[in-house]
């Protein structure tokens, strides 16, 4: 994957590298993407190279909430920015070609209604079941709140799985 990362001029790779730090992961798949497929570069492959980007930046991605994502003081500091009342905590699966299977905690809101994202949980950092990291940061984070919490699935990865509203 470097050696397609090495094919980009540097405005791109300074543009694809803005686009990973504001967390557009799909604005930056698409400058690698348009840039080298004259090359042959395949959309899967552009992915894996902007996932690359994803991986060296890091911390300094916009969002991130990499290896330490069950802090709960932190997270109910993200929950406590949100533009609303958090009624539940809720996490849910998602999944994309790059990360395979991936949870995210949400906290639902209430006046005004909608979502807002705390943490998306990537990989276990000690080889637990995801999704049962997942639930048990997102519990201590609703018990810290003192909200309910919801997770359909956490033992079977499952986009389609009942949500809480």
């Amino acid at each position: 994957m470097s050696g397609w990362w090495a094919c980009l001029d540097e405005q791109t790779r300074q543009a694809v590298d803005a686009e990973v730090l504001r967390d557009r992961r799909m604005m930056a798949v698409k400058a690698v993407w348009e840039a080298l497929r004259p090359l042959g570069l395949g959309l899967r492959v552009a992915e894996e190279v902007v996932h690359l980007r994803y991986t060296v930046l890091g911390e300094r991605v916009r969002g991130s909430s990499s290896a330490e994502p069950g802090d709960v003081p932190t997270l109910a500091a993200r929950a406590a920015g949100l533009p609303g009342r958090v009624v539940a905590v809720e996490a849910v699966w998602d999944g994309d070609t790059v990360h395979d299977w991936f949870v995210m905690l949400i906290a639902v809101l209430d006046e005004p209604a909608g979502e807002g994202h705390l943490a998306t949980f990537y990989r276990s950092p000690d080889a637990r079941p995801l999704g049962r990291v997942a639930a048990e940061v997102g519990r201590g984070l609703a018990d810290h709140l003192g909200v309910p919490f919801h997770f359909a699935s956490p033992d079977v990865p499952d986009d389609g799985a009942p949500r809480r509203r």
